[in-house]
Formats: C-alpha cells, structure tokens, sequence
C-alpha cells in the first residue's frame, strides 16, 4: 500500500510564491470528485486569483493544510433574484445603518473571523487567510461593505470582485441586520454597475432569502466561461 502524502498545516512554505500575474492551473474539473478539488500550496496573489478564475477557493481549519474548494452544488444570487425584504427596506430607507466600501478592510475580516457561528469549534479565518486577502485588497481584488453605526464598525462583509462576479468570502454583525444592510447595499450597487453574479459558495438559509438559488457545480463553471471572468479586466474601486 502506498504511503499517504503528508501535507504541512496552512501554506506550504516551499511552494513557490505566485505574483499577481501568474496563472496556476489546477487539474481539469472532469476529474473532481468531491467538493475538495486540491490540497496543497498557499495563499500567494497568483494561486487566489487562479483559483477564482476557475470556480475555486481556500477553506480550511487550522491545522490542515490549504484545502481548495469548489462545492457541488453551488449557491448564486442573479440581478433579477436579489431579494429585499420589508424590514430591510425599512432599515435601509431609514439609513439606520451608514453604508461605506473599502473603508476598514482589516476590520471586516477581522469581524468576520471573531464571530460566533454555532456548529463551529472555531474560525477558518486564520491569520494566513487575513494575510492572504489583506494583499489582494491592496492590489485591488479584494473589498469590504461595511456598515457604521454611532461611529463603530457593526457588521459587513468581503469577497473578491473579477469582471462581471463578485464571489462573497464572509459577513458578520455586531449589531442586527448590519451584515444585511451591508451586503444588499453592495449587491445592489454592483448590480446597478453591470455584474452578473454574486457567488455565495455554499446555500445557507440566510442567503437563500437573499434571493441566493442553487445550481449544480458543471453549470457554475459554464457561468464563469460565459461571462469571461479573469483577471485580464483590472481590478477596480467601489
């Protein structure tokens, strides 16, 4: 019986670092089983980009290695699905909360992984993960929605916008419906400004009523392919 491959935890030191312009390509998805597509490698600019390029991304406990994620099926929010509530209207006429973008960037992941989600032994926010995102928001990719209240940070979210996708890493609140308020509000602007899609990775009921639906894997990859959706368009600001 062959050995298994030992892997070391969180980014491997010795793979190779990957700038900005680098493309990595991971195996071709015919041959993924699972919804874990690879292990291995780290969190450098070039792997993350590749990896939203081709329907991936890095999700993983501490104490394992960086595990590659493409979940079958898959959850998506389209512009004519994005559901907003009458509460949340309400909440967001009333400007209950005040809405900025790419403000505290560190503070929204930050708050993301403090926060307390029930079934969860702890975060998969690590502070390699921060590190990670932290770089692509300086480079542009990466951007926070965050929603202010009384002059404090009380919830938002993150994820990294490519083309004509937004794919959606993570949302917190300190205060109720701040993550709400902050999400719709981006939604609802990069809708306005011609997006496609928002990737939601995984179908939760909090997205779901979001307007988030669920397709299988093959036909959010055909998504990407349709829309084009590579680094080739620069990243911009919100």
């Amino acid at each position: 019986m062959a050995n298994k491959p030992s892997y070391v935890s969180g980014p491997d030191p010795d793979f190779p670092r990957l700038d900005e312009s680098v493309y990595f390509p991971f195996r071709d998805p015919i041959g993924w089983d699972g919804d874990i597509v690879a292990v291995g490698g780290n969190l450098s600019p070039g792997m993350l980009l590749s990896a939203y390029e081709q329907g991936i991304f890095p999700w993983y406990n501490p104490g394992d290695p960086v595990l590659w994620q493409s979940p079958d099926p898959r959850c998506v929010i389209f512009p004519d699905k994005l559901h907003v509530s009458v509460s949340m209207k309400k909440i967001l006429k009333a400007r209950r909360f005040d809405i900025k973008f790419d403000n505290d960037f560190f503070g929204t992941i930050s708050g993301c992984a403090g926060m307390y989600r029930p079934g969860q032994g702890g975060t998969w926010i690590t502070q390699d993960i921060i590190d990670g995102y932290m770089e692509l928001h300086q480079l542009g990719w990466a951007h926070s929605a965050e929603a202010w209240f009384d002059g404090e940070l009380a919830g938002g979210c993150y994820g990294v916008l490519m083309g004509k996708a937004f794919f959606g890493e993570s949302m917190f609140s300190k205060k109720a419906n701040a993550s709400k308020a902050a999400f719709l509000s981006l939604a609802a602007m990069l809708f306005q400004n011609g997006l496609a899609f928002i990737d939601c990775q995984v179908p939760t009921p909090h997205l779901l009523s979001m307007g988030g639906e669920v397709m299988p894997r093959k036909n959010f990859l055909k998504l990407l392919r349709q829309n084009k959706i590579s680094r080739s368009q620069i990243p911009v600001s919100l």
